[in-house]
């Protein structure tokens, strides 16, 4: 029998990614996210959800850009910081050593040492409640080729991103591959 939960924010696993902006001064600010996901085919959008409250908010609505920026579970220490510090009081690159590198599609910068990288511009925004949803039209996804697996495309294994389980407050890494998609249930 299932026990009821209540309405909460428990979809497992969501994404860890540190969202790039400019902010009006033109400096580099980023903030770790756990509210975001792929909501368009074609063409392909992503869509990361901030809270007004916040430093990146004002950026990205400033600029009608953002980069999400995929880290590796080696860089967990650097990203739970930039995502318990606000880019207003603090020069988050200064403090972890990451370095910002200016897209060359969009007005925001992505992080050099993270292995892969979307660049998207602003299409919509949607205010639902406390958050503001932002849907971004990918203009690129670049990845260091030490990441990258058969035909060229980004491989989860060599990557190794983080997921965030909300119910526990907790960073996870990614485990096995179990079966290939869109056919191990036609066996």
């Amino acid at each position: 029998m299932k026990k009821s939960l209540g309405a909460k924010t428990l979809a497992l696993p969501t994404p860890v990614w540190v969202v790039g902006s400019y902010d009006a001064q033109g400096e580099p600010n980023m903030m770790t996210i756990a509210w975001g996901g792929i909501c368009c085919s074609q063409p392909p959008c992503v869509t990361i959800s901030l809270r007004k409250a916040t430093y990146t908010y004002g950026c990205i609505m400033e600029r009608k850009a953002y980069t999400i920026n995929i880290p590796s579970a080696a860089m967990v220490k650097e990203v739970d910081f930039v995502g318990t510090t606000s880019g207003k009081n603090v020069d988050k690159y200064a403090k972890t050593g990451l370095t910002p590198v200016q897209s060359d599609l969009v007005d925001a910068p992505y992080i050099k040492e993270f292995p892969m990288v979307m660049e998207c511009r602003v299409l919509h925004t949607l205010e639902i409640g406390l958050h503001t949803q932002f849907i971004g039209e990918i203009m690129d996804i670049k990845a260091e080729e030490s990441v990258l697996g058969e035909h060229g495309i980004a491989d989860i294994l060599k990557i190794r991103p983080l997921v965030f389980d909300p119910g526990q407050g907790a960073y996870f890494g990614i485990g096995e591959r179990i079966g290939k998609a869109f056919s191990i249930g036609k066996k």
